[in-house]
């Protein structure tokens, strides 16, 4: 899954990049509102990290910005505006949730699984699927009740194909959910994923849709 992390607050967010990069997201970081606006109009992300007290453009104005253009990416604002008035302000713009400075690192990985949960259209915590079930939130996975070790980048690769069974992604779309700004990306770097993934977790979990890209089917 790919975050956009957007602080301008270097220590704030040295922090809340390492967490969640250490959580097996790529994250893309950006210190003020019109950085966020363009990385918004170049890059799809499965949730957006939005601090309000941004230079350049307000983070309120980010998320205008965003739901007018009818972007549904969803958006936990992290900010230190405590006042009711602006956690309604942020909530009525467009905001999916609202986590408060100083905030505990625990729940805001809580808050993130959960938003990404839901905008999968997803209740449960925990996917099962074709007898493979993974747990986002302790980064647990198995095949028929044995315990499966999966590096990062293949949890990247399985996460969102899982959660959207009969949904096809393309080789581009995993490369994004996989790999940040940073990253070096080889031509060859999701098909080594999926052969990992399906020796582990069968051969048939992970289709290849010919000229198109990969999916898990439906049951």
């Amino acid at each position: 899954m790919r975050l956009l992390l957007v602080e301008d607050d270097r220590m704030i967010g040295e922090t809340v990049l390492d967490v969640l990069r250490a959580e097996h997201y790529a994250v893309d970081w950006v210190k003020d509102g019109l950085m966020a606006d363009g990385a918004l109009a170049s890059q799809a992300y499965d949730l957006v990290l939005l601090d309000l007290g941004l230079p350049g453009k307000d983070g309120l104005a980010v998320l205008k910005t965003m739901r007018a253009a009818r972007q549904r990416t969803p958006v936990l604002i992290a900010t230190a505006r405590d006042a009711v008035e602006q956690r309604i302000a942020g909530l009525d713009a467009g905001a999916d949730d609202y986590v408060l400075k100083p905030y505990d690192l625990g729940e805001l990985l809580a808050r993130v699984r959960a938003l990404i949960r839901r905008a999968a259209g997803r209740a449960e915590p925990v996917y099962e699927h074709m007898g493979v079930m993974i747990n986002p939130a302790t980064r647990e996975a198995s095949v028929a009740g044995q315990p499966v070790v999966l590096s990062s980048r293949e949890w990247s690769v399985l996460e969102p194909l899982i959660a959207r069974p009969g949904v096809v992604l393309s080789r581009a779309q995993l490369e994004e959910k996989v790999f940040g700004w940073d990253d070096e990306v080889s031509s060859n770097a999701v098909e080594v994923y999926v052969h990992g993934l399906r020796k582990k977790l069968g051969a048939s979990l992970i289709q290849n849709v010919r000229g198109v890209g990969y999916m898990v089917p439906k049951a």
